[in-house]
């Protein structure tokens, strides 16, 4: 399953608060991903949140379409609450406001994947 990661530029000295924000993360009720058309476009698999000094990164897991899983994540309330909680500690602001600033600003900040090794997965595996 491919993997995005997203980076926030964050002021030094707050690695403390901003782990405290994304501890209360609302996760959507559904992992399954709609296309504009309403049938199923991807699935978010699994999120992760790493940081250090001024980095933060958001790795996401998923499968399908990685501008639906974008779209998606804009309207979600969870988002949209941790976006707005972090603006105080952000060193440059992000445009998240609207769907079209979030996956603009999503797009932007993604990293380059330069490599990425996964073992298969069934429906018998952890996950």
């Amino acid at each position: 399953m491919p993997f995005a990661a997203i980076t926030y530029d964050i002021k030094g000295g707050h690695e403390d608060e901003v782990a405290e924000v994304f501890g209360g993360f609302r996760r959507p009720a559904s992992p399954e991903v709609p296309g504009a058309d309403g049938a199923p476009a991807a699935r978010i698999l699994a999120t992760a949140v790493f940081i250090r000094d001024s980095l933060l990164v958001r790795m996401v897991e998923y499968e399908g379409d990685i501008d639906a899983v974008a779209r998606f994540m804009a309207s979600q309330p969870g988002v949209q609450e941790v976006e707005r909680k972090l603006r105080p500690y952000l060193r440059t602001p992000r445009n998240t406001d609207t769907v079209e600033g979030f996956v603009q600003t999503f797009k932007s900040s993604m990293l380059r994947c330069v490599t990425q090794l996964s073992v298969p997965r069934d429906a018998t595996t952890a996950r």
